[in-house]
């Protein structure tokens, strides 16, 4: 297209999203990322049926902005197994009760314990040596004066870090372990149980004599969860459809005081999805728009490989995905996973950009199987996966909550996906 013409359509395209200050998308996607953020979702975990609560308002927001439900309803269940923590979580260091999240942190694949860890010191020397190693570990496992590992990885470097990765894990399948390091804490969910309970704590926190541990955990099998999914249609009948995604789901809670908020991660996705659907939902529209919010997304892309295994409208016809995933900065732009994959449609999104002044910069990156775009990608639908680049380094933690998200950008990134 001549610039001209560009400029001509975008300036047109400006005129549907011409935005009082009442009306600015930046105010609904706050709204909708503070109450997925809210203790009452419980992190939008498996603890108290934390996403399922989350998926009901989600559709109750669908409703309310005109997306009509695909097939009768807004849900695709699914089961998965997980591994969940809805009681007791307490860890006590040489006398002193440890916070939770903040200096200490279960493995996801923790089972049920209660006792006192007297541990066997291996420092990073020891555990790079296979033979010194062993030795350790039969001191352990053969029943003398300790019954844990102490893994001491405060000194540890970048190198040895790398070198040293699933020996936490392999040390729990033979006893209680403990990973005692200056690395950020970050957690995760399993979808399965370790036979030994493996803990991270924070180096500045004493380790010197015993642990106690009384931690409560519960396996649960072929856990319900649900995608939630509505459409816009085109406004004359076709079957060209574009798809827009976020996952809602989170880590939930780990222990009856600690849940994890998920503000970045994926209540600023969700809360943009939505923003964006209540924009689109305001246009004459010459294509279909399906918005899916994946559950499952952190049990391991679960809730989106179940939709391209039993997909509700023939992949084929999807002529794009754009899938959003922790979208509440942008003050250093957004990247592109995919771009090199669909240079075409990469070069279209970084003019559009470009011309209508809106992002410092949008970065290119390949290939990843780090979202829900992937299986898609496998099943050879054209996709982005964008995410925000900014200051807000929360992540998988205690920290990603609603009051750190910026929403810096929300208002020209609704612009560039809408344009685009």
């Amino acid at each position: 297209m001549p610039k001209g013409k560009l400029i001509l359509a975008i300036n047109l395209i400006s005129s549907l999203f011409s935005w009082s200050q009442d009306e600015l998308p930046t105010a609904y996607a706050r709204s909708v990322a503070q109450v997925l953020c809210s203790p009452e979702f419980h992190g939008r975990g498996y603890v108290q049926k934390g996403d399922s609560l989350a998926s009901v308002y989600l559709s109750e927001e669908f409703n309310k902005l005109g997306l009509k439900p695909l097939k009768g309803t807004y849900f695709q269940e699914f089961a998965h197994d997980v591994n969940t923590f809805p009681g007791k979580m307490t860890v006590i260091a040489d006398g002193d009760t440890l916070l939770p999240g903040e200096e200490y942190l279960v493995d996801p694949s923790c089972p049920s314990v209660n006792l006192i860890l007297r541990f066997k010191k291996i420092s990073p020397a020891e555990a790079v040596q296979k033979a010194m190693l062993q030795k350790a570990m039969g001191e352990v496992v053969n029943g003398g004066r300790t019954n844990a590992f102490l893994l001491d990885l405060r000194t540890a470097t970048a190198d040895t870090l790398k070198m040293l990765n699933g020996i936490p894990e392999m040390l729990a399948s033979f006893a209680h372990t403990v990973v005692w390091t200056n690395q950020k804490l970050t957690w995760s969910v399993s979808s399965e149980q370790l036979p030994y309970p493996l803990l991270q704590i924070i180096g500045n926190v004493p380790l010197n004599k015993e642990i106690a541990i009384d931690i409560q955990s519960e396996f649960i099998k072929k856990y319900r969860s649900r995608n939630v999914i509505g459409y816009l249609p085109a406004s004359k009948r076709t079957k060209r459809t574009i798809v827009l995604s976020a996952h809602y789901d989170h880590l939930g809670r780990m222990g009856v005081q600690t849940y994890f908020p998920g503000a970045n991660d994926n209540a600023s996705g969700t809360a943009t999805l939505l923003a964006v659907a209540k924009e689109l939902a305001k246009t004459k529209r010459k294509v279909n728009y399906v918005f899916i919010a994946f559950a499952g997304e952190e049990a391991g892309l679960v809730g989106s490989h179940y939709f391209t295994e039993h997909p509700l409208l023939k992949l084929k016809r999807i002529r794009f995905l754009l899938n959003l995933d922790i979208m509440g900065s942008g003050e250093e732009g957004i990247t592109v996973v995919n771009a090199t994959k669909h240079p075409e449609e990469f070069q279209l999104l970084q003019k559009i950009n470009t011309e209508a002044s809106l992002l410092t910069q949008v970065k290119s990156r390949g290939p990843a199987a780090n979202s829900d775009h992937y299986w898609f990608s496998e099943k050879g639908v054209p996709a982005f996966f964008i995410y925000t680049m900014g200051p807000n380094k929360n992540y998988h933690d205690i920290h990603d909550t609603y009051e750190n998200l910026t929403f810096a950008e929300t208002n020209d990134l609704i612009q560039l996906i809408t344009r685009f």
